[in-house]
């Protein structure tokens, strides 16, 4: 069975910037999703989707858009689709492939869904970030069959060298 690892914490945590780290430090070929914060100034105005593939960058959710909307943001479901969707699509072709986030905001599009869903009746290892509180099928699905890890201040370091050898 392959490697499937699901991180999961608290915001601001550092979820999505240990599987950056994790993906960096591993020799895997890396497919996948990672999302950023984007910011003005000191203040973070949305969310970036990066293609680990491809490099190509698209919207998420900024405060701006007429697409669902999360509290202060609206996600941008064609760039979901797009660029998130796809990218979790073409990791199938990878070692690894990363999924940052199974959230609400990546949970309103059904393409990233059913994409999320493939990647998980692959044999291929995972590493993914997994919300906190989600209900989500999906998310209960990850949490029935993925190692999940907890990430906090005091163990976020640490974890990037347990998961990378993990995967090794």
């Amino acid at each position: 069975m392959a490697t499937r690892i699901a991180v999961t914490g608290s915001p601001g945590i550092g979820k999505s910037t240990l599987v950056a780290k994790v993906t960096s430090g591993t020799k895997l070929r890396v497919g996948g999703v990672l999302a950023r914060d984007r910011h003005y100034k000191d203040r973070r105005t949305g969310f970036e989707l990066l293609d680990l593939s491809t490099g190509m960058v698209g919207i998420l959710a900024d405060e701006a858009g007429d697409g669902p909307q999360l509290g202060k943001y609206r996600v941008h479901l064609d760039d979901l689709d797009r660029i998130g969707a796809q990218a979790v699509e073409n990791a199938l072709g990878c070692d690894l492939i990363v999924v940052d986030e199974v959230g609400p905001m990546e949970l309103s599009s059904h393409r990233f869904v059913l994409a999320v869903e493939k990647a998980i009746a692959s044999p291929k290892p995972m590493l993914v970030v997994l919300h906190q509180w989600s209900n989500h099928r999906l998310a209960k699905k990850i949490r029935g069959s993925f190692c999940v890890l907890t990430v906090t201040r005091e163990n976020r370091d640490s974890l990037v060298d347990e998961i990378v050898q993990a995967l090794k």
